[in-house]
């Protein structure tokens, strides 16, 4: 199994492995990032676009503010309004003033929105499983578990 090190033709040490292990975490997003990009492309969307539209689906009819959706992203996005505009374009969300609130749009996942999920979710969970299966399941919970607690010092919008 060929080290980070290697991959990317590194010729000096790291500075310490906690750049080394940030490294590894960005090479390895990045390359199975772009197998879900390759694999949303012919939907139209990309992966933020499809988080969009699940977070939406999980919501159910009531819909969420755009700004709650924005809070929920698996990767921030600091333009869900305008990848809102998108995909209601694309017919697949509506979006709607709040009559109490006229800054707050509610978004919500139309029939269609719904059909593409449908469509996509069960090549989404072929492809994670294709991606990280070979890990076996108490290394996935050990990755998990790390993975989380490497972001727990981290402040967020939800936990300051």
């Amino acid at each position: 199994m060929p080290r980070l090190a290697d991959e990317i033709q590194q010729r000096v040490p790291f500075a310490g492995p906690e750049v080394e292990a940030f490294l590894n975490l960005q090479r390895t997003a990045d390359l199975l990032r772009r197998e879900t990009v390759e694999l949303l492309k012919p939907y139209g969307l990309s992966p933020t676009g499809y988080n969009v539209l699940r977070i939406l689906r999980g919501a159910g009819t009531e819909g969420l503010p755009c700004s709650e959706v924005s809070g929920r992203l698996v990767a921030h996005d600091p333009d869900v309004t305008r990848l809102a505009d998108r995909l209601a374009e694309a017919g697949l969300l509506t979006r709607e003033r709040r009559s109490r609130d006229r800054r707050v749009v509610v978004l919500r996942i139309t029939p269609d929105g719904l059909v593409l999920l449908e469509q996509i979710d069960p090549q989404t969970v072929a492809l994670h499983r294709r991606q990280l299966s070979h890990l076996g399941e108490s290394s996935l919970d050990s990755l998990i578990n790390l993975l989380e607690q490497a972001r727990s010092p981290i402040p967020t919008p939800e936990n300051p």
